[in-house]
């Protein structure tokens, strides 16, 4: 018997089950989202193939080969090792060692680490999931990333614990979100805001006001002190440098107070923190998911380089 199952919803599986008698002997599985849902972005394809009594020879209990996965994330081998340009991969793609987070929201799933948030699991508070490792003061960052739609996450760095809420981080962020409206900008979470937007080369002056007492200085998610000081290129042309539907490489370097990121190799944002009360030269590493609607972000190929 041959028989086939479709399964809607925010994703799709097909399975097709070949039977002798009652014995199940082969089973193909591919899963595939579709629509603009959470979980439209990562697909997989499983085959189970069972001999048992229907050939001859030794029986096989079951054989269970993943053969495909959309989402192209492999185990790291050497993760903590320095590799030739003088990175260290601080994610393994099998476990959430070194990392402290939320398990309702982060997890491993074909080696990559994913952040899902279902209808049932929306944030209050945006959540992360937080390296425990040794942090430099100075030091850039390569990952790739892949995000649903409507999702909104961040890379935090140089980032304070706050108290009183679990694996919640202050401080600087590389933006990225689905609509690419705010994908490689500097936004201090929980503190200044957008400190350059999308597109712009920023330097923020010296201010006599702590994080206390910031609000004054906020219009419209924006830090209003921020001085201009140049383009990086056409709003069209810069957002034409970013995938809409695959993975994306993003590239984020500390040295001193000249924070600079890049996706795909293209400048997206630079800022000098001239602000010598509110900025900061130390602190926490951690990705983002973000209070809104259900979202999933996956992240690949986390890696890590110390700067003089």
């Amino acid at each position: 018997m041959l028989a086939g199952l479709w399964k809607s919803g925010e994703g799709g599986r097909f399975s097709i089950v070949l039977r002798h008698k009652v014995r199940k002997i082969f089973h193909l599985a591919i899963a595939f989202p579709f629509g603009g849902g959470p979980y439209k972005d990562i697909g997989y394809i499983r085959i189970m193939y069972k001999r048992r009594g229907i050939l001859k020879g030794p029986w096989i209990a079951g054989i269970l080969l993943s053969v495909l996965s959309f989402d192209g994330c492999r185990p790291v081998r050497n993760a903590g090792q320095k590799d030739e340009d003088g990175f260290v991969r601080i994610f393994d793609g099998m476990t959430l060692n070194n990392w402290l987070g939320d398990s309702t929201y982060w997890r491993v799933e074909d080696s990559c680490l994913v952040g899902v948030v279902t209808p049932a699991t929306l944030l209050k508070r945006n959540t992360f999931i937080i390296w425990q490792g040794d942090m430099p003061d100075n030091f850039e960052i390569r990952v790739e990333y892949k995000i649903s739609a409507h999702g909104n996450s961040g890379i935090n760095y140089r980032s304070e614990k706050v108290g009183g809420f679990p694996y919640v981080l202050r401080g600087y962020q590389a933006d990225l979100d689905g609509a690419n409206l705010y994908t490689g900008s500097n936004y201090e979470e929980r503190k200044r805001t957008t400190l350059a937007s999308q597109g712009e080369k920023t330097i923020l002056p010296p201010i006599a006001v702590d994080s206390d007492s910031l609000q004054a200085h906020i219009r419209n998610n924006q830090w209003v002190p921020k001085i201009i000081a140049g383009s990086l290129g056409d709003p069209a042309a810069l957002k034409a440098a970013i995938k809409n539907d695959g993975w994306n490489d993003y590239r984020v370097v500390v040295q001193g107070n000249h924070m600079q990121h890049y996706i795909n190799g293209v400048m997206m944002s630079d800022v000098t923190d001239d602000d010598t009360v509110n900025r900061r030269f130390t602190g926490f590493l951690g990705v983002q998911v973000h209070v809104g609607p259900p979202m999933r972000i996956a992240y690949r190929n986390f890696r890590l380089k110390k700067l003089k």
